[in-house]
């Protein structure tokens, strides 16, 4: 067979070369026929002994998980969890089988169906990658409900090399994931997916090369096939030349070697040559996260993302987290961090991110109702999450984060919602820091080029760069079309950067960036140049950027930043950022 190559999405970093392990689909196909009405009951029985068996399954898999398994997969199972518990799918599907005579299979995935088309809708890359969940859940009930075995065959070594097995699926669930986690597994390769699904998530927890987004790579890779994943580049090699393999197998050895050296980084104190000491900061979705960030030395977190408390509950009507199940989750994170600080961020959902999967999205959702605008057009929602955040400050340092953020009325608003949140504690008798700092992200253009209206109001400032280039170059980066024309290195994205760090150095206030910047290695030494000394990552990059940040001299970024910044053509502006890896 010849060699051939195969381009998807980068989601993690590294180098896996192993034998090809395909994972066979349960397909949504199934037998589509009519029951008269004296097999009615027993096919709702049928379907509801179905589901609550893989609601047993599920708490199999949660009891049995190892003490090692990257937090992201529990919270997986648990939305797994909740989605089965929804009526959507436990009680719908029964009504359908009842009026319209279906049998279970046929009502459970038209039910299936239905949900998944009002996720295409939703333009959000995050939750529209949710409609795997639904989907991964019914081919659970829908194995129960046809008998098919979902355990993993063995597979062996092929040529009796020991190589390791490289899963290549359509699409991974999270509990299908567990299944590896005592096996010789080096990679993931998926058809679907995006730099937020779940096999993204996982595998940059576990820190493992993957490629997803193959479209077609489950039909074309053949069970036991050499492979090799690079990760750095979202590219699937597909039996390579000896030539080849030897290649990358020594790329291989190099970066084995070079993770052992930065494992040795973890106690030490990120310190440029010059002596100018950065915060090295981590971004986490779950408070389980914390133990990654400890082990990988974060000294705090610089971004809760607050929405996964809810996302989990999308297309749930009336199933919003409380505010005691916020206040917990808020409360194990800070305690988890031992007293470092907490920086959460309020809920940023709403239009492309709606809590419920029916609602209807705005025309273009990017610029409509979302983070801080929904949360002022929904107040007891946005006082709901204030208040559990006020009352875990009682345990630990919090600081709290407002996202896109633009007019100054916006941030009076807030400030007085939080005031308010303020007094409705001490009505009820609750602790809290009354000097919490609150701080506002800076992603909007208008944000970063009105910067004395957010320095007056507010104690720290946070630059979300994903969404300010999104912003900035009017492209949708996850629409393929237009994802090309996504440049951090824009000359206009470059000026608004340095601007806000140059700001917040004057007034006095701490500026940190946790977009993904943050930990792209190849722009670490621009963003010291620029001034930067905070900033947060996802905890698998921290050491990576520390390794930069040791080695550079402060001295000599400055004047090479500062050409930077008076250049303009592209090209020019990439090869003085490659330089600056050369001082």
């Amino acid at each position: 067979m010849a060699s051939f190559t195969l381009h998807g999405i980068s989601v993690s970093r590294g180098i896996a070369i192993g034998r090809a392990h395909l994972l066979a689909p349960a397909a949504l196909d199934v037998q589509h026929y009519l029951i008269g009405e004296e097999q009615v009951e027993a096919e709702v029985y049928r379907l509801q002994h179905a589901i609550v068996t893989v609601h047993k399954e599920l708490q199999t898999i949660w009891s049995d998980l190892p003490k090692d398994a990257p937090a992201e997969l529990g919270a997986f199972i648990d939305v797994h969890a909740l989605i089965l518990s929804d009526p959507m799918i436990s009680d719908v599907p029964l009504d359908i089988i009842r009026n319209r005579h279906y049998n279970a299979e046929w009502a459970l995935v038209t039910q299936i169906d239905e949900l998944s088309a009002q996720f295409d809708e939703v333009e959000d890359a995050y939750l529209r990658e949710r409609k795997a969940d639904i989907q991964q859940v019914g081919e659970r009930v829908l194995k129960v409900l046809t008998g098919t075995a979902t355990a993993l065959a063995n597979i062996g070594s092929g040529d009796g090399i020991n190589a390791q097995m490289i899963v290549v699926a359509h699409d991974i669930s999270p509990a299908d994931m567990l299944q590896f986690r005592n096996r010789s597994f080096s990679g993931f390769v998926t058809d679907l997916g995006g730099q937020n699904s779940h096999t993204a998530i996982v595998a940059r927890s576990l820190d493992i090369p993957a490629a997803v987004g193959m479209y077609n790579a489950s039909s074309l890779i053949e069970q036991d096939d050499w492979l090799i994943i690079d990760g750095d580049a979202g590219v699937v090699i597909v039996d390579p030349s000896p030539l080849v393999l030897a290649q990358y197998r020594e790329r291989q050895a190099v970066q084995l070697r070079d993770r052992k050296k930065l494992g040795k980084l973890k106690k030490t104190p990120a310190i440029t040559v010059d002596g100018t000491e950065i915060t090295l900061l981590a971004n986490i979705e779950f408070p389980e996260d914390c133990a990654a960030a400890l082990d990988a030395g974060a000294v705090g977190v610089g971004l809760f993302r607050s929405e996964f408390l809810f996302i989990g509950r999308t297309g749930y009507a009336n199933k919003l987290p409380s505010e005691d199940e916020q206040f917990e989750s808020y409360r194990r994170a800070v305690a988890a961090m031992k007293g470092r600080p907490v920086t959460i961020r309020t809920l940023d959902i709403g239009a492309d991110k709606p809590l419920h999967a029916a609602e209807q999205t705005a025309l273009n959702p990017a610029l409509g109702l979302r983070a801080i605008r929904y949360c002022l057009a929904e107040p007891q929602i946005f006082l709901t999450q204030l208040r559990a955040i006020l009352r875990a400050s009682a345990f630990g340092r919090i600081k709290l984060l407002i996202p896109m953020l633009a007019h100054a009325f916006e941030i009076d608003q807030t400030l007085a919602m939080i005031e308010h949140a303020k007094l409705q504690l001490r009505d009820a008798g609750q602790k809290f820091d009354p000097q919490i700092p609150v701080g506002a992200m800076i992603e909007i253009p208008a944000a970063a080029l009105t910067l004395p209206l957010f320095i007056k109001r507010m104690s720290f400032l946070s630059i979300g760069t994903n969404d300010l280039i999104q912003y900035t170059l009017a492209i949708d980066r996850v629409d393929h079309e237009v994802a090309h024309l996504y440049n951090p290195l824009h000359p206009a994205i470059l000026h608004l950067l340095a601007n806000t760090i140059a700001a917040g150095a004057k007034a006095g206030i701490p500026v940190s960036v946790c977009g993904e910047m943050a930990g792209d290695t190849k722009l670490t030494r621009l963003l010291l140049g620029m001034g930067l000394r905070e900033f947060s990552m996802h905890p698998a990059q921290i050491l990576a950027v520390k390794q930069e940040i040791l080695n550079s001299d402060l001295l000599k970024l400055k004047p090479k930043t500062a050409k930077i910044m008076r250049t303009f053509e592209p090209a020019a502006i990439i090869a003085e950022v490659e330089q600056l890896r050369l001082l």
